[in-house]
C-alpha cells in the first residue's frame, strides 16, 4: 500500500508540473499600427509583461493592420478564435452592436477618470463581462487616450449656419450628430486626410488629439483648432477569446489581467505626456493656429441631437438603456465631485 501511495504522489505530482511547464503561444490581432504613437506601443508592452511574468509559458505574436487586414473586424477575428487576443476599441463596432461603443466613450459623456471610476466600481465591467460574453470574449480596458478634439477647420465656426453644408471627415456617432446638424459627413481614407484638406475636399477632419495628429500637419492648412465634445474618454479594450481564457491556469488568467491594467494605466500616461508636448510644439512652430471652443448655441444644438440619438437607441434596446442610465446616473454624482475638485482647482489658481 506504501508504494501505491507514493506511486500515486509521484503521477499527481507529473501531472501538476507537466500542466504548470505547459507553454501557449497565442496570437494578438490589433486596430493599430505599431508606428501609431502610444497605441502603436501597447500591444508591445503587453506582449513583453506577460512573457516576462509568465516565465516564458505564454508567447505573444503581433499582428498588425498590414498582416491581418482586417483594421476594424478584430472583434469577429477574436469571437471566432482566428486570433486570441485583440487591441482595439467598442465604438468600431456600433454598427454590429452599439452597446459596445458605452464602453469606449460617447458624446457629452464621462471623462476618462468618471468612466473608470464607473467601470470599476460602478457596474461597468459587469455589464461588459455580460455583453462582451455573448461575443464569447472577455474584455479588459486597455487605456483611455481622454479627451479628444473637436478637429481641424478651415474657417472659424461662430454660429450653427456655419455648420451647414460643410464639408467635415468625423468618424462614428459624431459624424451622425454633425450630419443632424447639417453638416456633410465625408468618409476619406486615413492615408488620403492631408490631401483632402489641404485641396478642399473637405472644409474641416476631426481625428485624435495633437500627440496623433500633429503626424498628419493638419495645422499647416486648418488654423482652427476646437475642443472636444464627441470623445471625452476614448477607452481602448484588449478582447481575449473567451473558450480560451477559461481554459487557462488561474495563475495565467491573473498574469493576463494584470497585464492589461499595467498597460491600460500606462496608454493614458503616455497619452498625456505626448499630448502635452505636441500641444506645446504646435503652438511654438504654428502661432497662427488657433485653439477654440464652439460656441454655446452649437453646443447646446449637439447636445440636443447626441440626447436624440442615444434615447431612440435606447428605445429599441432595453440592454443599452440599462448601460446608458447606468452611466447618466453616476454621472450625476461624479460630476459634482469633477467641478468642486480638478475643474475647481484648475479655475482658481489658474495664471
Amino acid at each position: 500500500m506504501k508504494k501505491i501511495a507514493i506511486m500515486m504522489i509521484v503521477a499527481i505530482f507529473a501531472v501538476f508540473t507537466q500542466a504548470a511547464e505547459k507553454k501557449y503561444k497565442l496570437k494578438l490581432a490589433t486596430t493599430y499600427e505599431s508606428n501609431v504613437p502610444v497605441l502603436g506601443d501597447a500591444p508591445k508592452k503587453f506582449k513583453k509583461l506577460i512573457e516576462d511574468m509568465s516565465d516564458g509559458r505564454i508567447e505573444v505574436r503581433i499582428d498588425y493592420p498590414s498582416k491581418h487586414k482586417a483594421q476594424f473586424s478584430i472583434l469577429d477575428l477574436v469571437k471566432n478564435g482566428q486570433y486570441d487576443i485583440g487591441y482595439t476599441a467598442g465604438y468600431f463596432y456600433k454598427g454590429k452592436d452599439a452597446k459596445l461603443m458605452l464602453f469606449t466613450t460617447v458624446p457629452f459623456g464621462m471623462n476618462s477618470s468618471e468612466q473608470h471610476a464607473w467601470y470599476n466600481y460602478g457596474g461597468g465591467k459587469e455589464f461588459a463581462r455580460k455583453i462582451y460574453g455573448s461575443y464569447n470574449i472577455v474584455p479588459f480596458n486597455g487605456g483611455s487616450f481622454g479627451m479628444q478634439m473637436g478637429g481641424w477647420f478651415k474657417k472659424e465656426i461662430k454660429t450653427l449656419s456655419d455648420l451647414k453644408g460643410l464639408k467635415f471627415r468625423i468618424p462614428g456617432l459624431g459624424g451622425e450628430i454633425m450630419a443632424k446638424l447639417g453638416a456633410n459627413i465625408n468618409t476619406i481614407p486615413i492615408g488620403e486626410l492631408y490631401m483632402a484638406l489641404e485641396m478642399g475636399t473637405i472644409d474641416a477632419v476631426e481625428w485624435v488629439s495633437p500627440a496623433i495628429d500633429i503626424n498628419f500637419g493638419f495645422e499647416k492648412v486648418a488654423k482652427f483648432y476646437y475642443t472636444g465634445w464627441q470623445e471625452p474618454a476614448s477607452e481602448n479594450e484588449f478582447y481575449v477569446n473567451k473558450n480560451l481564457f477559461e481554459s487557462l491556469p488561474k495563475d495565467l488568467q491573473l498574469i493576463i489581467e494584470s497585464a492589461t491594467k499595467v498597460v491600460a494605466a500606462d496608454v493614458y500616461d503616455a497619452s498625456y505626456y505626448q499630448n502635452s508636448i505636441m500641444l506645446d510644439k504646435i503652438a511654438k512652430e504654428h502661432p497662427d493656429v488657433k485653439i477654440l471652443s464652439f460656441p454655446p448655441e452649437i453646443l447646446s444644438a449637439l447636445r440636443a441631437a447626441t440626447d436624440e440619438i442615444l434615447d431612440e437607441l435606447s428605445a429599441k434596446d432595453g440592454e443599452f438603456k440599462e448601460i446608458l442610465d447606468s452611466q447618466r446616473n453616476f454621472m450625476k454624482l461624479s460630476r459634482k465631485w469633477t467641478e468642486i475638485s480638478d475643474y475647481a482647482y484648475i479655475k482658481s489658481t489658474d495664471r
